[in-house]
């Protein structure tokens, strides 16, 4: 991995020890899949990044800036993916935020992740619930902990489970949010449904391309019935695109032609997500 910090505009060495968001996760990011070493739907990443900014009072980064350092440290890179953090800088001990402080800024680039099964995710239900709170909901600030736990709840190297790529997440109330690390889609009634983010959750951009771009879908209250009674269903997010699930707990799906068709607009929309990418699965 290579990573580049700043102070504002200003390269630094190595990151403060006081910086709230080492203290307390006081900060935004963004991960961003590099195809072909263009950073794919640097617009809308931005565009959540400014939102999630502005939400908490954090001096945004200078835009202009931004880009020509995640240009340079992308310039080599034919496929990867860039990490942009975000946090309110450096301050004094306590909650109460400096204003006005200039923020951190850490750029970091990291290899693509692996393909997917060609046969589709794995998934199991989570024991974590995400808590509810409004004032964060949509936003991908760095408080990430109760993923973290959710995930620590199936090993991949244990040899007497089966085999998971990923786990869904109910919020307290016992309404399904999505994956750790994705959005969901289910299939029901030739309508593709998503869990609404505004008391919780992640507002994913390859969910927003969906629903932004693939009629028949809508944002729905969903329950854990709802998921597994579904014609199909699919995860997503920015850097792996459209992945269908090929099972869940006892239940099982077979290939299903909307789930594959929704890739292929995906596909013929971003090359990132084009024919090759596909193929791979």
């Amino acid at each position: 991995m290579t990573t580049r910090i700043y102070c504002g505009t200003q390269r630094i060495d190595a990151l403060d020890p006081r910086d709230r968001g080492l203290a307390y996760g006081d900060g935004v990011f963004e991960t961003i899949l590099i195809h072909r070493g263009v950073p794919v739907w640097w617009d809308a990443h931005i565009a959540r990044l400014l939102r999630g900014c502005a939400t908490l009072g954090i001096v945004a980064p200078i835009l202009d800036f931004l880009r020509v350092e995640a240009d340079a440290l992308i310039e080599q890179c034919a496929c990867g993916v860039l990490k942009i953090i975000v946090t309110r800088g450096v301050g004094e001990r306590g909650y109460a935020p400096l204003s006005n402080a200039p923020p951190t800024i850490v750029l970091s680039l990291s290899d693509a992740p692996a393909p997917p099964p060609r046969d589709g995710l794995n998934l199991r239900w989570c024991d974590t619930p995400l808590a509810i709170q409004p004032r964060l909901a949509g936003l991908k600030h760095l408080n990430r902990l109760e993923q973290v736990l959710a995930r620590a709840e199936w090993n991949d190297g244990d040899l007497d489970e089966p085999v998971f790529h990923e786990g869904l997440q109910c919020d307290t109330t016992g309404r399904v949010v999505g994956a750790t690390s994705a959005n969901l889609f289910v299939l029901r009634n030739e309508r593709w449904l998503t869990p609404p983010v505004a008391d919780c959750g992640i507002a994913g951009v390859c969910r927003s391309w969906i629903l932004g771009n693939i009629t028949e879908t809508a944002e729905a209250v969903v329950a854990r019935a709802d998921v597994e009674s579904a014609d199909a269903i699919v995860l997503c997010n920015a850097v792996r695109g459209i992945l269908p699930v090929a099972a869940l707990g006892s239940r099982r799906w077979p290939p299903n032609a909307q789930a594959i068709a929704l890739r292929q607009s995906l596909a013929e929309a971003e090359p990132a997500f084009g024919p090759m990418h596909i193929a791979q699965d």
